[in-house]
């Protein structure tokens, strides 16, 4: 769960980083949010806006390889962010500290001399 919530935070700072005029969009009226809203993202992304919502929020899990594409054109991330995009969205499982005994049995040691 803890990288659904990585997953979102970055995918919230790059939309925050990504401005109307580098998406293409022209600005019509005030704005409260930095960069491109949600709905802007998903639009140009060709997603619902309330699956990206959930991507944002960490209540979807594993996105497409084509969500994934198109989030990393529509925020423009260059091939380093894109495979972090990819490490959060598809973590690889960490290998387990091997645990280590102190001695080894006189079995294993007989076996060993065979």
């Amino acid at each position: 769960m803890e990288y659904a919530r990585l997953l979102g935070n970055f995918l919230r700072a790059r939309r925050e980083a990504v401005s109307l005029e580098d998406a293409g969009l022209t600005r019509m009226g005030r704005r409260r949010t930095p960069g491109l809203r949600r709905e802007e993202v998903a639009m140009l992304a060709g997603v619902s806006n309330d699956y990206y919502v959930r991507l944002e929020q960490g209540r979807e899990r594993r996105p497409s390889e084509q969500v994934l594409n198109a989030l990393a054109r529509v925020l423009r991330l260059d091939d380093a962010a894109t495979e972090h995009l990819y490490e959060l969205a598809y973590p690889r499982p960490r290998p387990r500290p091997v645990r280590r005994e102190e001695q080894v049995s006189l079995r294993l040691l007989r076996l060993l001399r065979v």
